[in-house]
């Protein structure tokens, strides 16, 4: 599938780092570090603009490296970019370790997949079908 991208950032475009990868790294693309402090969140803008195929969206996911390494996750997880949405992409980073974590003009703060997706209308009733599991809620499946 081709789609339409404009990258502003000078940086290299979103690619696979491997044959059977589900996302591609993205990287900021701002004028000055941004220091997070423990807890405290961000927009990291990336200089990225897509034009996604109807029926698809792309999710913005945090990097399992940063996650680990140094408490950095993106706060929205997944992030959705619809497919009507022209504007850049930013990603909503936020610091959940002790320590101040700089983002610097080319890391890779985040990635991205794209994902089909479908669209349904509601069928409004007054009662749902049996299930084998029914109305049992959280940990009613065991471990």
């Amino acid at each position: 599938m081709k789609i339409r991208i404009i990258n502003r950032s000078g940086h290299s475009l979103p690619k696979y780092e491997t044959d059977n990868s589900a996302g591609m790294d993205i990287k900021a693309f701002i004028n000055k570090d941004i220091i997070l402090r423990p807890l405290e969140r961000a927009i990291v803008t990336t200089g990225l603009y897509l034009s996604l195929p109807n029926g698809h969206e792309a999710q913005v996911r945090p990097r399992s490296g940063l996650a680990i390494k140094k408490g950095i996750s993106v706060l929205n997880s997944p992030g959705t970019i619809d497919s009507d949405y022209r504007g850049e992409i930013g990603v909503i980073l936020i610091n959940l370790s002790n320590e101040e974590f700089k983002v610097k003009n080319g890391d890779r703060i985040a990635q991205l997949i794209i994902a089909k997706h479908e669209s349904i209308s509601w069928d409004e009733v007054e009662k749902l079908e049996d299930s084998p599991r029914g109305s049992a809620g959280f940990g009613s499946t065991g471990l």
